[in-house]
């Protein structure tokens, strides 16, 4: 047991809310939402029917599943001035930037009690699940000096983000693996963005503003934006050949030099997500052709478990999803905003669990500085 007064950076371990969203052991790779393995749900389920498990505590029935489907394709929409809001960004701003701008302003659009009014609060859940695909796309569209395109309402979740993100409406397989990827980052218990989103939540700050606080936490590299960067990390290694690619770990791990995609901090297996995702990917490289950075990956596995797989450090859910995203054509820095647009599902879940026994979060701290200090004139300070 933790001592309550010893100082834990970081807060590794130490429990900070009570939850029946998401169930995680990482001593054997069990990941799952409201009591339903995550191999299940991505194998079975839509994003859409995981929103609303994560949302309501139950798989919904079918009714239930096509109302809630219908609202949000209804709230897809954004409004014009938030689109005016994105166009007087500079394009050279980074996605999250930009949809933590534009998620901000919609709670001033759309005010209300979300406290005590149920319906407006969950009116929100619908907005802001719906309209954080809009967001991403339009601001991708508009700094390439593109028109956003309007939704269709023909196209599920997953398969209209990509839609409206190209213009093209994406082969079924591709919109089936980006609907299993959304699954898989839709929740993970505890981890910074949602304990931010939860903080904001507890001070009852509307779910927009505990939505910017999330985007703005996830933006960290040290939280979202890992893939992207196994991204860039793969494409140094020289070649997918055994030999090259067991020296290029080796000199990385004796400068300790982190190897993104690998280790995480719940995780001492492989990540069951990058299972999944792996799999995901082997099904489209073998429609449309594999890339060269999938080999090098594979290879890179094989030889960090001879490496350091005793330690515990193997593949996270990182690790693969870029190389995904990339052969989607989708640009490397949307991969963090994908991630976002999956994760709001989780925020708001565990936005929705705090507001049920709600406590404003006010931890303790160790003080490490001096007391009792004497003022010192100006004239006397040196």
């Amino acid at each position: 047991m933790t001592d309550p007064s010893a100082y834990v950076p970081g807060l590794a371990n130490v429990p900070a809310a009570e939850s029946s969203v998401c169930y995680l052991d990482g001593s054997i790779g069990k990941l799952q939402y409201r009591g339903y393995p995550i191999e299940v749900l991505s194998d079975n389920s839509t994003f859409e029917e995981v929103c609303y498990l994560l949302l309501y505590g139950e798989l919904p029935t079918p009714t239930q599943l096509a109302d809630f489907d219908a609202e949000l394709k209804k709230a897809r929409n954004v409004k014009f001035r938030i689109i005016d809001l994105l166009k007087t960004l500079p394009e050279s701003g980074h996605p999250m930037d930009a949809l933590s701008a534009a998620v901000a302003a919609m709670s001033m659009f759309y005010p209300g009690d979300h406290v005590d009014d149920a319906d407006y609060r969950n009116q929100c859940v619908i907005r802001l699940i719906a309209k954080f695909p809009t967001i991403v796309a339009a601001w991708q569209r508009i700094r390439n000096g593109d028109d956003p395109i309007k939704s269709r309402s023909d196209l599920g979740h997953a398969a209209n983000f990509l839609y409206i993100l190209s213009g093209e409406e994406p082969d079924p397989l591709v919109a089936r693996t980006l609907d299993v990827a959304l699954i898989l980052h839709a929740e993970h218990q505890m981890n910074a963005s949602t304990f931010s989103a939860r903080v904001t939540g507890s001070a009852l700050a509307d779910p927009y503003a505990v939505a910017s606080a999330a985007i703005g936490t996830l933006s960290g590299p040290l939280h979202g934006g890992a893939n992207e960067e196994v991204l860039r990390m793969l494409q140094t290694i020289p070649s997918k050949n055994p030999g090259a690619v067991r020296a290029w770990a080796e000199d990385r791990l004796a400068r300790k030099q982190k190897i993104s995609g690998f280790g995480h901090r719940e995780y001492k297996v492989k990540d069951p997500r990058a299972t999944i995702l792996q799999k995901l990917s082997q099904q489209v490289f073998e429609k449309y052709g594999s890339t060269p950075l999938y080999d090098v990956a594979v290879e890179l596995e094989t030889q960090m478990e001879d490496l350091v797989g005793q330690k515990g450090i193997y593949p996270n859910v990182d690790f693969y999803s870029g190389i995904l995203y990339d052969k989607m054509a989708i640009p490397t820095d949307l991969f963090t905003p994908i991630f976002a647009i999956a994760r709001i599902s989780g925020w708001l879940a565990h936005l929705l669990e705090q507001l049920g026994g709600n406590r404003i979060f006010r931890p303790s701290q160790i003080w490490t500085g001096e007391t009792d200090r004497s003022w010192i004139p100006p004239s006397d300070r040196r």
